[in-house]
């Protein structure tokens, strides 16, 4: 019996794929179990561990990045309105996404402060950084409480140049302008 299981390691198999039975050998990565009968969970090259008496299927392409609830997340502010923030995730946890997600920012997760208005602490074009709080209904859901999360790089509203974080203002070096933010402890200076 092992002898047919020896030839299938290093076989190339697709989801579904019988493998082999629980009684020959123990269900590894990448597998699963039905009636007994062990059957390949992804799509990947057969691996068998003889001392250990257990096939597994490694993926052999990599998994699809998904924002999941704990996970960092950096974006662009897309739309704000008065009570929230919508954000493109652009990567998570410093990893670029392959897909398209979008984040909801409600105004009670922005800061442990009061705050009143989204418009108050972000603005369209804002980068920023989040905290995945809620992945309810498939609808990822922000925060920005914390001192590291926030707004790490913004554009002035009224000539479009890169606002500059000095004596915890952003001012414009080009039209003077002063505009609020929540920013993150590391936002970006020019």
């Amino acid at each position: 019996m092992l002898d047919q299981l020896s030839e299938r390691s290093g076989k190339f198999v697709v989801p579904g794929n019988k493998l082999g039975v629980v009684e020959e050998v123990l269900p590894g990565q990448g597998t699963y179990v039905d009636n007994g009968i062990i059957h390949s969970l992804t799509t990947g090259n057969v691996r068998l561990d003889l001392p250990n008496r257990r096939i597994s299927v490694p993926p052999s392409v990599r998994q699809p990045l998904v924002p999941k609830v704990g996970n960092t997340v950096s974006g662009l502010i897309n739309n704000v309105q008065e009570k929230s923030a919508e954000i493109r995730i652009l990567n998570i946890n410093g990893k670029s996404v392959g897909g398209f997600f979008s984040g909801i920012l409600h105004v009670s997760n922005v800061s442990e402060r009061f705050v009143k208005t989204m418009f108050d602490a972000f603005r369209p074009g804002d980068v920023i950084r989040a905290r995945v709080i809620s992945a309810a209904n498939r609808v990822f859901h922000l925060t920005t409480e914390e001192p590291t999360l926030g707004v790490t790089y913004a554009f002035c509203s009224h000539c479009g140049r890169s606002l500059n974080y000095r004596d915890r203002t952003l001012r414009c070096a080009t039209c003077g302008r002063i505009e609020g933010r929540k920013t993150a402890t590391d936002y970006w200076n020019t």
